[in-house]
């Protein structure tokens, strides 16, 4: 019962650590600037006001970092879903010791830190002449994202066993008709998983954004162009807006987050 309570307490901080700085950057962005440019500001709204959202809507800065952002993030899940998922799936079939080799070499290619490879793939990129584009922005971010989401989705298949596909095989279904009609649906959880995971480091990468991009910024290059500047208030509503399609992704997707929904898939 006390090992209860003091779990309870320790959600209850967790819970208040991450929910703090989240709301003060909402209350930036709907304070009037004596309630925020003072010394003892208040901890809630005093003064409202809508003006920082109206010159975010109004500057014309926004459409196009919004749509390169959404563009880049969307086609990035895509086009990683439609190469991983068939890859995934045969280093699951593999024998033990091919899958344990691939799986290992998946995850070799995530020890580099991005901004370390990131200058010499923009090098590359400038003579290809893909900097400042979304096609060179997504193919940088499928260099990172897709070893990661193929080690997602070769766990994802690995829980679907064998004997399913043998069955639709004997049913007379071939092979690709036993991927479609039944080994996907039940590896949709895992993909749906790898997917979301795909979008939100996108949609908030920085590094191969700041390499690549020269005129057309994303909407995380956008919000640290108002940090460089020191406006705190168009800062903050940037960084709401930026947080609004990680919320309602994460609330219609939260669903397939539940710990153990991945093998109850298969089972029954």
């Amino acid at each position: 019962m006390r090992g209860r309570w003091l779990a309870y307490l320790v959600l209850v901080i967790f819970t208040f650590v991450m929910i703090v700085p989240v709301y003060i950057m909402v209350k930036v962005s709907l304070s009037a600037p004596q309630d925020v440019m003072t010394q003892h500001p208040p901890y809630w709204i005093e003064n409202f006001t809508w003006e920082h959202w109206s010159r975010m809507f109004e500057s014309g800065n926004l459409w196009e970092p919004l749509r390169k952002s959404l563009t880049v993030a969307t086609l990035t899940t895509l086009l990683g879903v439609v190469a991983a998922a068939p890859a995934s799936y045969v280093i699951s079939r593999m024998g033990r010791k091919w899958k344990y080799t691939f799986v290992l070499g998946l995850l070799f290619t995530r020890m580099f830190p991005d901004v370390g490879i990131a200058l010499p793939i923009a090098v590359n990129f400038i003579k290809w002449n893909l900097v400042d584009t979304d096609l060179g922005l997504i193919l940088a971010h499928l260099i990172p994202n897709l070893p990661f989401l193929a080690w997602i989705l070769v766990g994802t298949f690995e829980t679907i066993p064998r004997d399913l596909e043998q069955a639709a095989y004997i049913d007379g279904a071939s092979r690709l008709e036993a991927l479609r009609k039944v080994v996907f649906p039940l590896a949709a959880p895992g993909i749906a998983v790898g997917a979301l995971f795909v979008w939100l480091n996108s949609w908030n990468e920085f590094t191969y954004a700041l390499y690549l991009t020269v005129s057309e910024r994303t909407l995380p290059l956008q919000t640290y162009y108002f940090i460089n500047r020191g406006d705190w208030f168009q800062s903050a509503s940037y960084s709401v807006l930026i947080t609004i399609p990680v919320v309602i992704i994460t609330f219609f997707l939260q669903r397939y987050l539940k710990a153990g929904y991945l093998s109850g898939a298969v089972k029954g």
